[in-house]
């Protein structure tokens, strides 16, 4: 079957987007073209949270239910305007990533139905500085939202202590993630080490329903706190990505009354309707994770 090729003016750019009308999440209908204009719309507030680093796309060209792959070498068929940047590749040498700079950028992603945008902790111009610490709280068999939330709540408190803030935000998928904002000068040991010492705390704490390990046979009615993902080669999915669940359900910016309110039973699941409309009425609920700087304490050897 042949491709429906459509010309868009995004900005400045023109592009050519394809097969608008193929269902990319077939449980509610929703249409490639349905992903193009959610990217397009969110594009404001995510461009900041994706330029500058090196972008992992996971693409889904049949949909949800169909096979999906992570890309990482960015496409030698990119527009010319579309920058890469040097990255870590699975065998160790470098490779060049997408840059997704602006707007005609995202869109060009989306068109090739890289649902899902994956972003490591630092920038591309110094891959051995993050400029945060990711704490990913994954619900094990027999636990949900409401696990994660109490556990955030308390992992709040915990980095409290040490005069770190830190902003939440849902995975989009079944879990929530916490952000510690840096930018400032350490270095991938120095982050891994704190949010790994903050899991054996709770793991030690909490040994009935907190896990730091990932070995799955430790894990029913267990939060994994997943610390691991702040290695220099690892990424997290970006903040207002979609995921690929049966809905176009998205990693969302949450407030604390937000999870705490989770932690007692309230919903945090947001769909690209529920995105765009936080996003008119609050703005960036993440955005100060690009500018604020806090430094780490020292941790002890766990």
């Amino acid at each position: 079957m042949a491709e429906e090729r459509t010309t868009v003016h995004i900005d400045d750019r023109t592009l050519s987007v394809s097969n608008l009308d193929k269902v990319l999440y077939p449980a509610v209908g929703f249409t490639k073209g349905e992903v193009i204009d959610y990217y397009a719309r969110i594009a404001p507030v995510m461009v900041p949270h994706l330029a500058g680093r090196c972008v992992t796309f996971r693409r889904f060209p049949n949909g949800v239910d169909g096979q999906t792959f992570f890309e990482k070498r960015c496409p030698k068929h990119r527009p010319e305007w579309v920058g890469v940047a040097p990255g870590p590749g699975d065998g160790g040498d470098n490779i060049d990533y997408c840059l997704l700079e602006d707007r005609p950028a995202l869109v060009w992603a989306a068109n090739l139905a890289a649902l899902e945008l994956h972003t490591p902790m630092s920038l591309a111009s110094d891959l051995d500085t993050p400029t945060m610490v990711v704490f990913d709280l994954d619900p094990g068999p027999g636990t949900a939202i409401p696990e994660c939330a109490a556990l955030a709540v308390a992992i709040r408190e915990l980095l409290g202590q040490l005069s770190l803030r830190c902003w939440a935000k849902t995975s989009g998928s079944k879990g929530l993630q916490l952000y510690v904002p840096l930018n400032t000068p350490t270095d991938h040991d120095h982050a891994s080490g704190l949010a790994h010492a903050v899991a054996t705390i709770f793991e030690q704490q909490r040994p009935d329903d907190v896990v730091s390990r990932q070995d799955k046979s430790l894990r029913k009615g267990k939060v994994l706190i997943d610390w691991s993902q702040n290695s220099r080669h690892k990424t997290t999915v970006c903040v207002y990505s979609l995921r690929a669940r049966a809905e176009p359900t998205v990693s969302t910016p949450v407030t604390w009354d937000e999870v705490e309110a989770a932690a007692d039973g309230a919903p945090l699941r947001f769909d690209v309707a529920d995105v765009l409309a936080r996003v008119d009425e609050l703005g960036d609920l993440f955005a100060d994770v690009l500018t604020v700087q806090q430094h780490l304490p020292n941790v002890p050897d766990t």
